[in-house]
């Protein structure tokens, strides 16, 4: 049987491994073995962090919204069940950037919603 040589192929999935891990720090960013480990570590924090980013401008919405709606005396609960008893699609990323940005279309909209 003939000799099999592997050391392109061990050297490239190295460099790979390798490449990933830039700016890490110590032997985390040298170290094959270290680098893995943190390589893996690093992958599944950004899944999470991805699920949470959404939670959190989720929240951040909500609080722009309140803060606003409460200005013209209503909870953000019964804001956003007025809006879809009025059948008014507006999403809360949207509605917290009105909120935000222009406050008199915000006014208009809950006159709309409260007649």
């Amino acid at each position: 049987m003939t000799r099999v040589k592997r050391g392109k192929i061990k050297h490239k999935k190295r460099e790979k491994i390798l490449k990933q891990t830039k700016g890490f720090h110590f032997g985390r960013q040298r170290k094959k073995k270290l680098a893995k480990e943190a390589l893996i570590r690093s992958l599944r924090n950004a899944f999470v962090g991805r699920k949470l980013k959404k939670r959190d401008f989720r929240r951040l919405w909500q609080v722009k919204i309140n803060a606003l709606s409460r200005k013209f005396e209503l909870s953000y609960s019964k804001f956003i069940d007025l809006l879809k008893k009025e059948n008014i699609k507006l999403n809360r990323k949207i509605l917290a950037e009105i909120a935000q940005d222009k406050p008199e279309i915000f006014e208009k909209i809950i006159k709309e919603i409260k007649k």
